[in-house]
């Protein structure tokens, strides 16, 4: 390097007179001064002489702590002051910091400042203070930090079930509900609608032929009665396909009347009166009505003033109590409300109860005592000729139900036998009524008392355990569940059960302690129960 070079010397005394005019700034702080001075260019001031090394080196090092002595010590008390927002200076909000809450709403910040910051323990105390405060502090918050975000409504998905759009759904109009005002306004919308064709499979192609939208309703109204003929439920379920078939299902009376008058699922199947005696065989008829069979005490007893009445497979004239009315408004309701029995299914009560078990001592019960929890199933199945079933077993229905067929009530059940039907040795057979008649000839004889009682009750006489014995259920039919259209008359409810002797003439009742309701399950081998 070149000593001599004078580029270098100018700047090595420039550098000297900027530390000289620094370091005379910096005295007067430390004395105690607050008069701020400062040269804005160094340059314009010139020292008279120049500095001697050893000169240099102590002010280089005045330079040094004069730096030093600018260090802020309240840095964290301004950035406590910027998180709250504060625009006063860094003393001020740190003195703002280390005021207490008092309001909810400052104990709320308060706490949403220790939640950002991981101290959740202190965040939770002062959340609760503010909730002790005020209840509704947490929308005092948000009316005052996002004020936008409770004017603004957001918008309604048009579709909020992710179903398809030809899907009858009432949220697809609003989250609010249907803009109809009722249900009714809501399918006459649907009137004018027509079966959507499917979209086409790729993006430009033609969309895939929909020949069912092309019939003429005539021809669709036909296909439907004989959809709802088979199954009433897969003719129900027709109204989730869109928005023309929803309008028939539910505005085409017609169908609805034939099935209220068909055997299949209407109350043509249904019996108002018996028809056969307990153990299944036709009752004597004689001169239009019954005669006693002298085989049957029962018989005598309470089958003298009985009318067998027979069905055609023909479905006979509209009887009078099958007019519409202000109960069943239309046929749609009266096969959804009105009460019937189903024979694509059986009827099953669970049965659960503890008792506590034999104790090692004559003591007390204690924690030690056994405790039974005893489990058993009762079974009914009703058939169209006015028979039924009945069987009480701790079998599980799984094991049973398949098995309550009129083919497996015979007396050659071995007691060791293995047979999966062997369930059936314990089955009993019986018959079954309800109340109230759709026989247009009621008025002519004479009802008997349980014919008297409104409908839905049932009655139901099977065998006993006992030849002797004749066992006799009263039932009402109830509805399972609270949703509205949900499934109606799929409940029996207890109202009395008797054991009647043959021999001694004499009634005795069952009490009801731990027995339960029956529930309808639908058995898919039963078909149409025919």
């Amino acid at each position: 390097m070149d000593v001599n070079n004078p580029d270098l010397e100018t700047f090595r005394k420039q550098w000297q007179e900027e530390v000289t005019a620094r370091s005379r700034v910096k005295e007067p702080r430390r004395g105690g001064n607050t008069t701020h001075a400062h040269s804005d260019n160094p340059k314009a001031s010139k020292a008279p002489n120049a500095l001697a090394p050893s000169e240099i080196h102590e002010h280089e090092v005045e330079y040094v702590h004069g730096i030093s002595a600018q260090a802020y010590h309240d840095l964290e008390n301004k950035e406590i002051g910027k998180r709250l927002g504060n625009e006063a200076s860094g003393d001020r909000s740190g003195i703002q910091a280390s005021e207490e809450p008092r309001s909810a709403l400052e104990h709320y910040e308060k706490a949403i400042e220790r939640e950002d910051q991981g101290n959740l323990g202190d965040s939770l105390d002062l959340y609760r203070k503010a909730f002790r405060l005020d209840a509704s502090v947490d929308r005092i918050y948000k009316n005052k930090h996002f004020p936008s975000s409770t004017t603004m409504s957001k918008p309604p998905n048009p579709n909020p079930s992710n179903a398809p759009v030809t899907v009858p759904n009432t949220a697809h109009h609003s989250l609010d509900g249907p803009s109809a005002s009722s249900m009714s306004e809501l399918i006459s919308a649907f009137s004018t609608s027509s079966i959507p064709a499917s979209p086409p499979p790729t993006e430009g192609s033609p969309s895939p032929p929909c020949p069912i939208a092309n019939i003429p309703s005539e021809i669709l109204i036909q296909i439907l009665r004989d959809v709802a003929i088979i199954d009433v439920a897969s003719f129900a379920r027709l109204s989730l396909v869109c928005k023309r078939l929803a309008y028939l299902v539910a505005t085409e009376d017609r169908i609805w009347e034939r099935i209220c008058h068909g055997r299949e699922f209407g109350f043509a199947a249904m019996h108002y009166r018996w028809t056969c005696t307990v153990a299944g065989t036709e009752l004597p008829v004689s001169g239009g009505d019954a005669s006693i069979d002298a085989g049957n005490p029962l018989d005598v007893l309470i089958l003298t003033l009985e009318h067998t009445i027979h069905f055609s497979t023909v479905p006979p004239p509209t009887p009078p109590l099958l007019s519409l009315s202000s109960t069943y408004p239309s046929y749609r309701t009266m096969i959804h409300t009105r009460p019937r029995i189903r024979f694509n299914g059986c009827y099953i009560s669970t049965v659960n109860y503890h008792r506590p078990g034999a104790s090692t001592s004559s003591s007390n019960a204690t924690f030690t005592s056994p405790v039974h929890i005893v489990t058993y199933y009762r079974y009914l199945r009703f058939f169209r000729d006015g028979t039924c079933v009945s069987l009480l077993t701790t079998v599980e229905p799984v094991d049973v139900v398949h098995h309550l067929t009129k083919e497996n009530m015979h007396g050659h059940h071995n007691r060791e036998s293995m047979l999966p039907s062997a369930v059936m040795r314990h089955a009993l057979r019986g018959r079954w009524k309800l109340s109230g008649s759709l026989d247009p000839l009621q008025g002519n004889i004479i009802a008997s008392e349980d014919e008297k009682l409104p409908e839905g009750h049932l009655h139901i006489e099977t065998e006993g355990v006992d030849p002797k014995y004749m066992y006799k259920m009263h039932l009402e039919l109830r509805s399972a569940g609270r949703e509205v259209g949900g499934t109606r008359n799929n409940k029996l409810i207890w109202k009395g059960f008797w054991s009647y002797n043959r021999l001694t003439d004499d009634w005795a009742a069952f009490t009801l302690r731990n027995d339960r309701a029956f529930f309808w399950s639908r058995v898919r081998s039963y078909g149409m129960g025919w």
